[in-house]
């Protein structure tokens, strides 16, 4: 019985098989992204597994002196092979479903820009998936980026809450943190004082770069690519500082906001829809700069290894469920091709 990790007896009036246990599911790697505010998910009746990419809105950026960068909203990521938030691969697994059912979808909004100067930004809002026999997923909003104010309840750069990326560091108060599997900490401002520049807030693959001096404010932190959809699309990168003169924060790749410059003025950006990048941060008048919306994406899983009920088997080919040879899934195989000897001569 070596190498066979768990069996299971499958009854005569379902055809009488024994294997290795395993979960069917039909969805035929149908994939579909969220954008909207909240919705629904319609699966499949085949699907009974489910990858997913949850982003949270990014934070907003801080106002006013050497701000920092927003966070990056939360990134949780199933695909196996890929990162989630924190930079490390992935732990999550595919999430089991029930076929025929509805996700209920919640993209959270971005953090808004900050009208007070001295102030932090804004957190993100989390974004969520929820469906009958699963667990809810939630990723959560990232974090504001500093302000530049003696008063810290104000001024300091806001964490991720449970998660999602910290926001960029100004005046001498800490930065933002992120959490394991969601995002990464915001970077430093380089000291207490509002002609040095911020930091930038974290990304979901690399923490924000640290302010320095009057010289340059922090770049925000990466983001990650996935291929989810098929294509390699980055996401979730954080705000940059803003600054007084020289260097001002680049965003972080993955839709992070670029911080503002004041002398001579150079502006700063929102963080980009749909990607749940960070906003950079804001030196002075107007409004600070927005964090970017989330996203969710869910792809409904062909996986019918192993063995399983032939009435399982049948009932989804009724449906139209059974794969066809239409989708085509990567593998990794070792194999021996030896060919046929040559025929000896006669005499």
């Amino acid at each position: 019985m070596a190498g066979i990790n768990k069996l299971t007896k499958i009854s005569t009036a379902e055809g009488g098989m024994i294997g290795v246990a395993n979960c069917a599911s039909f969805g035929k790697c149908k994939t579909t992204v969220y954008n909207a505010t909240n919705g629904s998910a319609p699966l499949s009746g085949g699907t009974r597994l489910i990858d997913y990419m949850v982003i949270a809105g990014g934070g907003a950026g801080g106002k006013s002196g050497g701000a920092g960068g927003g966070g990056a909203g939360g990134y949780l990521n199933s695909v196996a092979g890929e990162n989630s938030g924190g930079g490390a691969a992935t732990t999550l697994l595919p999430v089991s479903t029930k076929g025929n059912s509805t996700l209920d979808i919640t993209i959270g909004g971005g953090g808004a820009g900050q009208t007070t100067g001295g102030d932090a930004g804004a957190n993100g809002v989390d974004s969520t998936i929820e469906g009958t026999g699963m667990t809810t997923i939630t990723a959560t909003g990232g974090g504001g980026g500093g302000g530049d104010s003696d008063n810290e309840a104000d001024s300091e750069a806001r964490p991720g809450g449970s998660g999602g990326a910290g926001g960029g560091a100004s005046y001498p108060f800490g930065v933002g943190t992120g959490v394991a599997l969601q995002g990464n900490n915001g970077g430093n401002a380089s000291a207490a004082s509002g002609s040095n520049g911020g930091g930038g807030g974290g990304g979901a693959g690399a923490v924000g770069g640290n302010g320095s001096g009057t010289s340059s404010a922090g770049t925000g932190g990466a983001g990650l690519t996935s291929c989810i959809t098929g294509s390699p699309v980055a996401r979730a990168g954080g705000g940059g500082g803003a600054i007084y003169q020289n260097t001002k924060g680049a965003g972080g790749t993955g839709g992070g906001g670029a911080g503002a410059r004041q002398s001579p003025v150079q502006a700063g950006s929102a963080g980009c829809a749909n990607t749940g990048g960070g906003g950079g941060g804001k030196y002075s008048c107007g409004t600070g700069y927005a964090g970017g919306s989330g996203v969710v994406i869910v792809k409904e899983k062909n996986n019918a290894r192993g063995v399983w009920p032939m009435e399982q088997a049948g009932t989804a080919q009724s449906d139209g469920a059974w794969p066809d040879g239409t989708v085509i899934q990567a593998v990794t195989m070792n194999y021996l091709v030896v060919g046929g000897g040559g025929a000896g001569k006669s005499f």
